[in-house]
């Protein structure tokens, strides 16, 4: 069997993530790919993007990563944008758009919220055509196959769904997961031998009062609505003070 643990949206929530890591590792899981968000609402980016440099196998892009390395200046772009290292913010801005493999005979797809785009979202509810539409090669991003199974992120919700006989799998998020309190992860199964693949969804615990007592202490912005939302696993409107 090959396994791949499939993270995402670890938003610089250093304990999760290493709470996330120690639940991979004592599953023998060798292979951890993280599908973007490394950065942004959390207060430990560095820390974060260190260990995604030292152990993640594939890594690609996610919007946040894209605004902390420059795409955008909000203030919650600013504040992790000055705690990384120059390098660090090089690594984010030429993360990868997506990634193509093909497992038991089928070409799976790895993208962060979308096959059209960073800022593109792909949600529970959308429709039918543009579930579909997620499958189809875009060029402009470097997708070339017409996948037969998509994973992505970016909406914070573990999502398994057959789109007319395709897997559209979100894997949740591990830093900041919004339909529950708990980190969530993917563990992908591919048998060499056979046509078979598993998918299984994982839930733990961490020490969250450790997570939030380093948010009070970061001087981050929005520590408010970070906190809530680790609190109660209910996304909170973020507006700059001053009336953004």
């Amino acid at each position: 069997m090959m396994r791949l643990a499939i993270l995402a949206d670890l938003h610089a929530n250093l304990a999760a993530t290493l709470a996330v890591h120690a639940d991979v590792e004592r599953r023998g899981i060798s292979e951890v790919w993280v599908l973007g968000d490394l950065v942004g609402k959390g207060p430990r980016p560095k820390e974060v993007v260190e260990w995604t440099e030292a152990h993640a196998s594939r890594v690609i892009q996610g919007n946040w990563d894209a605004r902390v390395a420059g795409a955008t200046n909000r203030p919650q772009d600013l504040w992790p944008r000055s705690r990384l290292t120059p390098g660090q913010l090089s690594y984010l801005g030429a993360l990868p758009y997506g990634i193509e493999e093909q497992f038991s005979g089928a070409w799976w797809r790895f993208v962060h919220a979308s096959s059209r785009g960073l800022f593109h979202r792909l949600y529970p509810h959308s429709s039918l055509a543009e579930q579909l539409d997620a499958f189809l090669p875009n060029s402009q991003y470097g997708l070339a196959q017409h996948a037969d199974a998509l994973v992505y992120a970016d909406v914070h919700e573990a999502l398994m769904l057959d789109v007319e006989g395709r897997p559209l799998i979100n894997c949740g998020s591990v830093g900041n997961p919004l339909d529950s309190t708990l980190p969530c992860y993917l563990i992908l199964e591919f048998d060499p031998h056979s046509p078979a693949h598993s998918a299984t969804f994982v839930r733990l615990t961490y020490d969250r009062d450790e997570e939030i007592g380093a948010a009070e202490a970061s001087g981050m912005p929005f520590t408010r609505e970070y906190i809530a939302e680790l609190l109660t696993g209910a996304y909170q409107k973020r507006r700059a003070r001053t009336g953004e």
